[in-house]
């Protein structure tokens, strides 16, 4: 079976070694040694002042809201995982979703400005499939308005612009870990901010509000634990060779496809450097994109449709209309991209989709 990724682990003997360091401090979780020191590891590949560590990305996304302060309205994409828009419901915001634009299929700054009224807080962003947002716009309109900036860093992991990691710009920027990941701790996430009032509050709602015998506010079990952090330890120090693997795999699928009748997004920040960690492809129509998920899948061979529906278009939350994500997301498919990935398979993938046809 090739699925649209696949779980890197690392030598068993790896793991073990950071396990026999669990099994001699006793504590296995509530922000244990090597919490601290996988935390402290990203900071510095990140560049950023403040890491913590987390669950999963998705309550690491609730957090951010709540340390941001943010209770009412919220600008954000309906081009994502669901998670994005479940965690604005989920704590009772209300998202104002504004249209991507047909590149790279972030959200377009043009369209946030005359989506902001009295009750706008913040703008949720996504950095989708580690492509970056126009970060300097963004910045310039929340500025402009007084309103708090989260960004979606979910798939920018490894990713740099201007030199400067992805997953630092913003008020706060958060991270998902999970095992799907370029970069992974099983499940986990983190949440990254270099305000130290927010960073206070990220503290205190991670572990019930309490520090110590002390509970000091609100807060929720978000910690994450040592033997996801041992995960995270064996990887960390893999990660440009991953981008390296995705990198030549994707070289290889753009030279494959160049006949087939697919098209690609394109990143639009200048100064990108990218992680490769999605190789999504558009179809003329979504009736060739499900011809090709079937027959693909008659192979065992399992691409995703990275991201379907648009999130304005939930049974649980409609919201406006938004004409260029309802397209792209009803037409695109990501195809299988991981270390498992050979161009063998590639060729095999490739000569499936140039084969079908639309009956």
């Amino acid at each position: 079976m090739i699925n649209v990724t696949q779980t890197y682990l690392p030598p068993l003997e790896e793991y073990v070694e950071q396990l026999k360091k669990i099994w001699t401090s006793g504590q296995v979780t509530n922000n244990g040694p090597l919490v601290k020191e996988l935390e402290l590891s990203l900071k510095e590949y990140l560049g950023v002042k403040h890491l913590f560590l987390t669950a999963n990305g998705t309550i690491a996304l609730q957090i951010a809201l709540r340390a941001a302060g943010v209770s009412k309205k919220v600008i954000t994409t309906p081009f994502s995982y669901v998670a994005t828009t479940g965690a604005l419901l989920w704590e009772h915001c209300t998202p104002k979703f504004t249209d991507i634009n047909a590149q790279d299929y972030c959200i377009d700054p043009e369209l946030i400005e005359a989506a902001i009224d009295e009750d706008t807080e913040a703008i949720l962003a996504v950095h989708v499939y580690g492509y970056a947002c126009d970060v300097e716009a963004i910045e310039r309109i929340a500025k402009h308005y007084r309103l708090k900036v989260i960004y979606d860093s979910a798939h920018a992991m490894g990713c740099m612009l201007n030199d400067k990691p992805l997953a630092s710009f913003g008020d706060i920027s958060v991270l998902s870990f999970h095992a799907t990941k370029l970069f992974h701790t099983v499940e986990g996430g983190a949440l990254v901010t270099d305000d130290d009032e927010i960073a206070r509050k990220i503290g205190l709602y991670r572990a019930f509000g309490h520090m110590g015998e002390e509970y000091f506010s609100l807060g929720i079990n978000a910690k994450n634990s040592e033997l996801h952090a041992a995960m995270g330890l064996c990887l960390l120090p893999r990660i440009n060779e991953f981008i390296q693997h995705r990198k030549a795999l994707v070289i290889n699928y753009d030279q494959l496809l160049q006949d087939c009748n697919v098209t690609r997004p394109r990143a639009m920040a200048r100064n990108l450097t990218y992680n490769y960690a999605y190789y999504p492809v558009i179809f003329g129509s979504e009736a060739h994109l499900l011809a090709c998920q079937q027959a693909l899948q008659a192979k065992n061979i399992y691409p995703r449709r990275y991201f379907y529906p648009s999130l304005n278009l939930l049974p649980y939350h409609h919201g406006e209309t938004c004409p260029i994500a309802e397209d792209v997301s009803s037409r695109v498919l990501c195809l299988p991209l991981s270390h498992q990935i050979t161009s063998d398979i590639q060729e095999q993938i490739i000569t499936i989709i140039m084969g079908c046809t639309i009956q």
